[in-house]
Formats: structure tokens, sequence, C-alpha cells
């Protein structure tokens, strides 16, 4: 069988790609990187990087690549097949992972290249690929006794799948609850493009009247907008329940098990280890080097922000009670001592925020068309760095709505390529995200050209509208170009370093919050912005509004975000055996400390919180407001010398994406700003820093 995975001369064959060709793709290819990987080490007694790491690097980055292509499949186009293939999977790769990390001779020759006279030789990146190595055969169990490298094994192919788990039952819980309303008053207050995408998805089910999801352009106008009450609660419901023991599906697709599992096993892999928790173990590979430090982190931070915290929330509910007593009408938030529920929370918040602002984010949709922002977010990237991005017709791609894009530099050199996955839909990962397709590396044929995959689940177009975006999703494309362009404008010519490859996870968030302060700038906004129906630009009056508002209710919004990173680090630190997760209770004691709304008993947030157990953040959700801090100290240079100032575009070009993870990020860091970062730009940034 002609394996169309196993085609690496080009970007991946999706026109040919089958459920049936995963197992036997990785199965061909782990055979052979064992077989070259013991060849190699048994055809020398002198090792060096041309004769061992390089040879390797190459074979790891041919897997890497075809299992991203499957990743990928699995995220946006999933299908029973294509799980099972993808399932089966994980346990073989975990199989090689640990038997490469345990594999005491190629330790052993990595550490004579490490103690050799080449080592002084190499270039900056080649060093950080092997110190990394090194520490990561430790962090692979090669120090450990037979018995309990057998038990780290076990342990990772356990939580492989379950956090594959985890994610596929976030994913089944999602789209398996619909609200179908046959009634238009229970519409009232919703704008028209929430009601035609309820009226379309209705058309698509072959219902009559409208249908709404728990994808986030179908749940969340409903939150915002919807006057009914009952409506808004039954629809939080639904969404914080997903794949828990509560809600409409109760039990259907319960993650609990799951989290206490995957906390057990985390534990006993950083004890076996030698860490005293997984909080510690997480640390290994970050900017932060103590649990201390990072709890400090964000105690200071909550201590900064909650009394505004509290002072928002109190205003809004004096608001809510205040607009109830104008109407005449005596309510049950009136007489309730907690006066808001959750579910009223988003409702009038964006009631006060039009209040205060005479703003809403339906206001400001028409004048972000698809179009225009794309086309606009590639001019501002012109404008900072000499970079032209261009449309590419005829690729092959998974689904007919993704389009496939080019940069070049103002030599004309290729720099990167990316898809670009915009809308929601079924069978497709919820959230925002950039994943690699393909990494720069340096070939006898020359430069591979990296190319990136950028995936968002907004809403797609309606009747004859274009996709129109809300601020906030163009702030989400944003920050998922910038983590492209990280990847995609390395100089690094080593796999192992290049783009986002080696960066320290509390430090990878730095290049795509950094993106997202264009947002907020005139001159920016005047690239990404324009009436879809007259083309007029973003009028003075409604960015005035957008300034103004723009920290509304920036103490909850903090907090939340420091909720969710106490949580996480705590889950992972204070982790006991003999008393097993203790999610709810800990849960409990972080809102109890930083949070400001209550939830009600029934909320089972933790049960989706893929970002800790199904992704890359478990002891590192943190991470966030990490690199926020050094976003907002960087783009500080910008404030000060203009917002497209060249000279300050290319030196964060040089110091910061084409670097890629071949230098430590402080060091890179103080080489674009001439020191250390301070929180004072993220607190002014906010509106806390008073």
């Amino acid at each position: 069988m002609n394996n169309p995975l196993l085609d690496l001369s080009s970007l991946p064959l999706f026109d040919s790609i089958l459920p049936e060709h995963i197992e036997s793709a990785v199965d061909t290819l782990l055979a052979d990187n064992r077989a070259q990987i013991a060849r190699l080490l048994g055809s020398t007694q002198t090792y060096s990087w041309d004769n061992l790491i390089q040879p390797i690097e190459d074979l790891e980055e041919r897997l890497e690549r075809v299992w991203s292509t499957v990743s990928h499949l699995n995220a946006v186009m999933n299908s029973e097949s294509l799980r099972a293939a993808y399932n089966a999977c994980l346990p073989k790769l975990t199989d090689y992972s640990t038997e490469m990390g345990q594999n005491v001779r190629l330790f052993q020759a990595y550490k004579s290249i490490a103690d050799s006279a080449e080592y002084a030789n190499l270039h900056i990146a080649q060093k950080k690929i092997i110190d990394n190595e090194l520490r990561d055969f430790h962090l692979s169990g090669i120090d450990l006794k037979p018995d309990d490298q057998q038990r780290y094994k076990l342990i990772q192919q356990e939580l492989a799948g379950s956090t594959a788990k985890f994610e596929e039952n976030v994913l089944d819980a999602t789209h398996g609850w619909t609200k179908h309303i046959s009634d238009e008053s229970e519409l009232a207050g919703l704008p028209p493009t929430a009601i035609a995408l309820a009226r379309q998805c209705a058309e698509q089910a072959g219902l009559e009247g409208w249908v709404f999801n728990l994808e986030f352009p179908s749940y969340m106008p409903v939150m915002k907008y919807a006057d009914s009450r009952a409506l808004r609660r039954e629809l939080y419901e639904a969404y914080v329940t997903r794949a828990s023991d509560k809600g409409p599906n109760a039990g259907s697709w319960d993650n609990r098990p799951l989290m206490e599992r995957l906390l057990a096993l985390r534990h006993e892999l950083a004890q076996l280890l030698g860490f005293a928790n997984y909080a510690e173990l997480s640390l290994a590979k970050k900017m932060a080097k103590r649990p201390q430090q990072v709890m400090d982190f964000l105690g200071d931070l909550g201590q900064r922000s909650r009394p505004m915290a509290q002072q928002e929330l109190a205003e809004l509910e004096k608001f809510a009670q205040d607009m109830h007593a104008q109407s005449g009408k005596v309510t049950d938030i009136q007489q309730r001592t907690q006066m808001l529920e959750a579910w009223d929370i988003p409702y009038y918040t964006e009631k006060l925020c039009q209040h205060k602002y005479t703003l809403s984010q339906e206001d400001l949709r028409p004048y972000f068309p698809e179009q225009r922002v794309v086309e606009g977010m590639f001019g501002v990237v012109s404008r900072l760095y000499q970079l032209r991005i261009s449309e590419r017709n005829n690729v092959e791609s998974w689904h007919p709505d993704v389009r496939f894009y080019e940069i070049r530099d103002a030599h004309d050199e290729l720099r990167g390529q990316f898809y670009l996955d915009l809308y929601a839909r079924p069978h497709k990962r919820g959230g925002a995200w950039m994943a690699e397709c393909i990494t720069r590396k340096r070939a006898a044929r020359g430069i591979q050209t990296p190319v990136a995959y950028l995936t968002c689940n907004f809403s797609a177009p309606v009747g004859n509208d274009p996709a129109l975006f809300t601020h906030d999703e163009v702030l989400t494309l944003f920050h998922e170009f910038g983590h492209g362009l990280h990847h995609m404008l390395t100089q690094v010519d080593y796999v192992g370093v290049a783009g986002i490859n080696g960066v320290a996870w509390d430090a990878v968030e730095l290049p795509s919050q950094f993106m997202e302060n264009w947002c907020w700038e005139r001159e920016a906004l005047d690239l990404i912005s324009g009436h879809y129906q007259t083309r007029e630009a973003l009028p003075q009056a409604l960015f005035d509004k957008m300034l103004a508002a723009k920290n509304f209710q920036a103490g909850m919004h903090m907090v939340r975000q420091l909720e969710f990173s106490l949580f996480d680090f705590r889950l992972h630190l204070e982790f006991d055996p003999g008393q097993g997760a203790r999610i709810a209770e800990i849960l409990q004691q972080v809102r109890d400390t930083v949070s400001v709304i209550k939830p009600p008993v029934f909320n089972r947030f933790a049960n989706s919180f893929s970002h800790i157990f199904a992704g890359g953040y478990a002891a590192g959700y943190y991470s966030y407001k990490w690199a926020e801090v050094l976003s907002s100290d960087a783009f500080g240079k910008f404030e000060e010398n203009g917002v497209f100032d060249q000279a300050t575009g290319q030196r964060f070009l040089r110091s910061v994406l084409e670097q890629g993870g071949s230098r430590e990020p402080m060091e890179l860091f103080v080489e674009f700003l001439g020191r250390e970062p301070t929180i004072d730009a993220l607190l002014r940034h906010s509106g806390i820093a008073a």
C-alpha cells in the first residue's frame, strides 16, 4: 500500500490520507527509527554531532511530522475511525519515547559528545539541544532501577491514553447537547447575528425555528444578550457540567475518574524521578525554578487585583438592582442575598458596559469582517517585520473552509507557510491554537520551510454576509498568529530548538500575547477594520469607547485567570496519595482566596479544563500571566518608539522570534529590552497599577 502519510516530499496529502493509513505509517517509522538508531550506536566508538545527533534529529523530525498531521486531523475532523487509529498509536509512541529516554548507550553517547573537545566548537543551538537532551534523559528515568523504569513506562502509557480520553469526552459532551427553540419570543435580546446562526443550525439539522449548541459562537451570545433568564441558565448549566456527573447529560462522559487518576499518576511519576510533587517536575523545564516563586507571583497579583474585582462586582450588582427598580419589576435578583447568579454575570456585564460606554461587542462586529481582519493582520506584520504574506490556491486541505498562505521577507525569501482554519463546526475541538506541521531545518537540499496550523472556532459566514468577528475574536486571531510567527520566522537550523521547540513553557506565550497589543492601536486598527458594507473606517467615537472600555472589569478578569492558575498549580503541588486529588476542596479554597464570583454547586468547570488535563499546561497554567509580564514590558518599547517603529520591530524579530529555543528566554528578553522584565507594564496595561 502506498501510504500518503509517508510521502514527506511536500505538504501533507490531505486528499489522500485515510484512517487506515495511520497505524501502518507509525509502525513503519518506529521500526525504522529503532533500526537506524541501533545502527548509529553500533557503528563507531567516537560519537559526534554529524555521525549521531544530526541523524537522530532527522529521524525524530520525520516521525513528528507524520504524527503532527495525524494529531491535527484528530482535532479538526474527528471521527470514530480516526479516533480509533489515533488511540491505537498512542501506546506505541509512548513506548518508543520511553525506550529512547532510557537508552543507556544513547545517553552515554550524548554525554561523550558533551564532554568532548568538539562541544566547544558547536553552534549555540547545537549545544542547547545536547544540554536539553541530557536533562531530558534524567527526566525520562535514565537513572532509575529497571523495575522503576518499567513503572515509568506504564505510567506514561496510561497518561497518554487518559489525556486523550479526557479530550474526547469534552468534545463528545460539547456536541452532545443542543437547544431547539420554536417560540421566537425566547430569542428576545439576542443580536441578529446570533439569531441567524441559530436559524442556520436549525436548517442544517432539518428543523424549523432555531438551534443553539455549546460551541462558543452559539453559546456566548445567549449568555451575554438573551433576556430570558431561564434560557441563560439552561445553557449555562449544560456548558459548565460538560463531561461531569451533573447537568442534562450527567454521567454520560464523566471525566472525574480520569482527573483523579491523572493527578495520581503525575504525582507518582514526579516522586519516581526524585521530585516532591508534579509542580516541581513541571518547573524543571520552565523559567520559574521553585514552586514558591510561582505561588508568590500569583499571590502578589491576587492581592493587587482582588480589591478592584470586589468593587467591580459590587458595581455590577448595584447596576442590576437599579436596572430592575427603574423598570418597575420586582425580580428574584433583587430578593436574593447573592444578587447575581453565574448565568447573570455576562448578561448584566454587557448591559453595564453599554450603559457606561454605550458600547457592545455587537457594535464592533460589522467593522471586523474576516477578509479585512486577516489582510490587515498581515499588513501589521508587514510593517513590523518587512514581510509579505500572500494566499496560495490549489493546496490540499482537510476542509473546504481552510486557506493556505506563505510568508516572504524583503529579499523574497520564503520564510514560512500556514493553514488557516477559522470557523467552528461539528467534529472539531473547541478553542484556538497553533500547531506545528513542518519545522525548519537545514537539509542537504537546503532550508526546510516551516509550516504551521492556525486554528480558531469563530462564527462562519451566515447567509450572504461574510464572517463578522467580535473584537475579542480579533484578539484571539492575533494571539494565535503570534505563536505562528514564533514557529515560522525562526532562523535556527536545528529542529530541537527551532521555532517554539525547546522554549520554556512559561515563555512560549510571549510572542502570542505580544501580538494582541496591536489590536488596541489606532494605526493598526485602521488596517484591520472597515465596515463590511460601506468600507467605512472604524469611527473615532467608537474607537474612543473601545479604549475607555478596554480595562472594564479588568480586576474580575485578572482574578478569574488567577483562579485557574492557582487551582492548577495547587492541584499538582499539594497532591497527597492518602487524601486523593481533593479537586473540589482545593478549588473552593482558591475561590475563597482570590475569586469574587461564586458559581453554583453544580458547576463542574474542572471537568472540561483541557489545558491542564489534556494539554501541555499541567502545573503550568500560570504561564499565561508569567508571559504576560514579558509581553507587556516588551510592548512598552514600541509605546516609547512608535508602534510601527521598524528598528524596534527588527530588534524583536532578531532577539526573540528568530532565536527559537536556542537560548534561554531571559537572555533573549534582556537582549531585546536591555534589562530584566518588571511587572509594572502589566499592571498599567490592565488598569490595576493604581
